[in-house]
């Protein structure tokens, strides 16, 4: 069988298939937005105080958006398993993707939308892969929209095959971390 993971922009190593699932409570934890991001970028000018090349500080105005970065989005990563070159969840899988559901129609998680990311690794041709990628993430939001009756408009299945990998590696190169399927907050 081959791991699919569900990835996190926190970094946690990657749990072998007979490992607990984790609870709802972690999954919501991992994809419920910071107040940052719920509030977003203020639009005012703000005083920025910088060093000058003198050592003398100077008090600047600069827009309140440009002082900080994007946002990133809330992501988790858990272990959902498929059999090698299939899309069809294992017995395994559904346990996860049980506590993603109840994540997901949490009262803290009800508002938002989630893009179901597919990945593989590099063995195989591109094409094949990246629809294989497809058919995995169809197939974890399927599942969640038939066993926890989460509305389609929700879940964005997109497939990126081998074109993002998360472990660098050469063509026709069997790596586990880069095959998976990645649970990202979008927002509402």
């Amino acid at each position: 069988m081959r791991l699919v993971f569900l990835v996190a922009s926190v970094c946690i190593a990657a749990v072998p298939a007979l490992a607990q699932a984790p609870s709802a409570d972690d999954i919501i934890n991992g994809l419920k937005p910071s107040a940052k991001q719920l509030t977003g970028p203020t639009r005012g000018i703000r005083p920025v105080t910088v060093v000058g090349p003198d050592g003398k500080t100077v008090t600047t105005r600069a827009p309140a958006a440009a002082q900080s970065g994007p946002a990133e989005e809330p992501s988790v990563k858990l272990v959902v398993d498929f059999q090698t070159g299939s899309a069809v969840l294992s017995p395994g899988a559904t346990k996860t993707l049980d506590s993603l559901g109840r994540a997901l129609t949490s009262k803290q998680l009800a508002s938002f939308r989630f893009r179901v990311e597919g990945h593989t690794d590099t063995v195989g041709a591109p094409d094949t892969n990246k629809s294989l990628s497809e058919r995995r993430a169809e197939a974890v939001a399927e599942y969640l929209e038939h066993h926890f009756n989460i509305s389609p408009s929700r879940l964005e299945p997109v497939g990126y095959g081998s074109d993002k990998l998360l472990v660098p590696t050469p063509d026709q190169t069997p790596e586990p971390r880069n095959r998976r399927v990645r649970i990202v907050n979008i927002g509402t």
